[in-house]
């Protein structure tokens, strides 16, 4: 978690870009959680690369992600689409939580539909539940490397599930 006070600049993501040769399929339920997700993540969020801040890099951010070899790419550029830096996290570890989330969001969508309120809710819990927990291995995974806010690492993994992940 970070503290964006902590050094000057606009340390945020002003731009965000996901890699259309990594998306396999997409439903309209996948594309609106795309949509909400860059929307949010573009009105509010935290994101500070620290390596290209230690160079003098003050933000804001073009963010682009793509899935390679298996793994996370996070191109990471100034507003004059300067590359700042680039980085590759596994994604052996988030495997499992995408294809719960993708499960939950499904029984979700169907719940929508036909279910009764309670039952909606229950499995928005659950929804919530996944989501939380793949968002804290997030802001594990990028420690070192990119601070960021819970809110802006729920959001992002909502992206990376959205390439959903080749293999």
């Amino acid at each position: 978690m970070t503290d964006s006070t902590s050094s000057p600049g606009d340390h945020r993501i002003a731009h965000i870009e996901l890699d259309e040769e990594t998306i396999i399929w997409r439903n309209a339920d996948i594309e609106q959680e795309r949509k909400i997700a860059i929307f949010d993540l573009i009105e509010e969020n935290v994101f500070k690369p620290l390596r290209a801040v230690e160079r003098g890099a003050t933000g804001p951010y073009r963010l682009k992600l793509a899935v390679r070899d298996g793994r996370l790419l996070m191109t990471i550029a100034d507003q004059d689409e300067q590359l700042l830096e680039e980085l590759l996290l596994g994604l052996a570890r988030f495997r499992r939580p995408i294809r719960e989330y993708f499960a939950i969001c499904d029984s979700y969508y169907q719940a929508i539909r036909k279910a009764t309120p309670m039952e909606i809710e229950t499995i928005d819990m659950a929804r919530r539940g996944v989501h939380n927990r793949a968002a804290e291995l997030l802001v594990e995974r990028l420690e070192g490397k990119v601070e960021t806010d819970f809110a802006t690492a729920r959001r992002l993994f909502t992206l990376i599930c959205v390439l959903h992940i080749k293999g």
